[in-house]
């Protein structure tokens, strides 16, 4: 974990994109759970080492998975989405992060 005298490695914030608010991610968060977008690179142990860096909490588990870009149509014309890699992150009993406020 990242103490206040020591400064957070910047690979943490490559690793962790951005946190993903929607219906079905508040809900898990009921059971101390969060979703993140991460980079499609990222393994679960740098995920879990830049959640602990970035927010100062304990991560019991994380579980990923690929979503596929969607072919969509504008105009007439087809394209696709980006895949996306998302984290769901378990924190440890009496841990919490509010990811409406910036770090």
């Amino acid at each position: 974990m990242a103490k206040a005298s020591e400064a957070i490695d910047l690979k943490h914030f490559d690793v962790v994109v951005k946190p993903i608010i929607t219906e079905k991610s508040t809900l898990v968060g009921e059971h101390n759970q969060l979703v993140f977008e991460v980079a499609k690179t990222a393994s679960k142990p740098e995920i879990k080492a830049a959640v602990e860096a970035l927010f100062n909490v304990k991560v019991a588990n994380v579980n990923t998975l690929v979503q596929k870009g969607k072919t969509k149509r504008w105009k007439g014309k087809p394209y696709r989405r980006n895949d996306l890699k998302k984290a769901i992150v378990t924190l440890a009993d009496g841990q919490s992060i509010d990811v409406t406020t910036g770090i």
